[in-house]
């Protein structure tokens, strides 16, 4: 549908999301391969949240950090993914309403901005409790940890508000038809018949104040670190900590790296899909078992909770038996 706004020029009001339209005859396999890591990021992003709020040991800056991403990552991921099962269930694209792709954005690239600087914000706190153990408590006490946090969120924030406000300036006018599983500035900018040099600019600015100073912030500390760790006398500690700094690494090299190659290499809209299931699908289902999961207070804290819950269907089962009895 499209409403005229000057001679030879109408105004779209909804868009079509193709999704993965190249791959037809997948379409059943890809619907059931991404319910399923939905489902696996959501119960375990919940988890971890439940698990950091419940339980008074987890109620430090590692783990309040924690909490923020798992709650980040539920956002980010309720964001795209209900979307892109959508397109692949229609099979022939979902059509969304002008103001809903736009919003889809917003929302996306407020996870994305702030998901950045948080996983920065993460890494440094690691630097001060290994190589600044003594000055730890201090550097990172509550008021702290607060605002670190919600500089994290208002950066994402303040980035997507400017890149809405660019992208808003521009008219589209048809085609409409979005080759992607999402709204992203990236595809929409390829629908806009009028110039588009500002947005780019604008884009590409944000992109490296967004990605460079956090990845080298996260590079450094763990540069730091790994020379911590080299002086550990324990050969089991020092893999151990190997194991985790390398685990982290690699899941932001990953993400950084695939952002990068997204929005600033020339390449076919399929290869930019693919680029871009390595940091909008990818992040949100392993970090829970990179950053927490693997960890042995978590471990405990997840015990802890299910001896709660068992005790209280034993509990319940005790009441339920006594109702019984006296019912009789």
């Amino acid at each position: 549908m499209e409403v005229p706004v000057r001679e030879n020029q109408t105004h779209v009001t909804q868009f079509i999301l193709l999704g993965f339209r190249e791959l037809k005859n997948l379409q059943g396999l890809l619907f059931l391969g991404f319910l399923a890591i939905y489902i696996v990021t959501m119960a375990g992003n919940l988890l971890i949240l439940v698990l950091v709020v419940s339980d008074q040991h987890l109620h430090t800056p590692m783990y309040f950090f924690l909490g923020n991403l798992s709650c980040l990552e539920i956002c980010y991921s309720s964001t795209l993914i209900p979307v892109l099962l959508t397109t692949l269930f229609l099979r022939d694209g979902k059509v969304i309403s002008f103001e809903s792709c736009f919003l889809q954005l917003f929302f996306f690239g407020y996870c994305l901005g702030a998901e950045c600087y948080l996983l920065s914000v993460m890494s440094y706190d690691r630097y001060l409790a290994i190589c600044k153990p003594l000055h730890y408590a201090t550097a990172m006490n509550t008021r702290k940890c607060v605002q670190l946090a919600a500089v994290s969120w208002t950066n994402g924030f303040i980035g997507i508000s400017i890149i809405m406000a660019a992208m808003l300036q521009l008219t589209y006018c048809g085609p409409n038809e979005i080759d992607h599983y999402f709204c992203d500035s990236v595809p929409l900018k390829k629908l806009s018949c009028s110039d588009t040099n500002l947005v780019e600019h604008v884009n590409l600015t944000l992109l490296f104040i967004y990605t460079m100073p956090p990845f080298l912030l996260t590079l450094a500390s763990y540069i730091c670190i790994i020379q911590a760790i080299l002086r550990i006398s324990s050969t089991t500690g020092r893999q151990k900590a190997f194991s985790t700094c390398s685990s982290h690494l690699i899941v932001v090299s990953t993400y950084y790296g695939s952002l990068t190659a997204v929005y600033l290499l020339p390449k076919s809209s399929s290869m930019s899909k693919a680029f871009s299931l390595l940091y909008t699908v990818l992040p949100p289902l392993v970090n829970p078992l990179i950053y927490s999961l693997r960890n042995k207070e978590v471990k405990r804290a997840f015990r802890k909770a299910k001896n709660r819950i068992a005790n209280l269907k034993i509990f319940q089962n005790v009441l339920a038996n006594l109702f019984s009895v006296k019912d009789k």
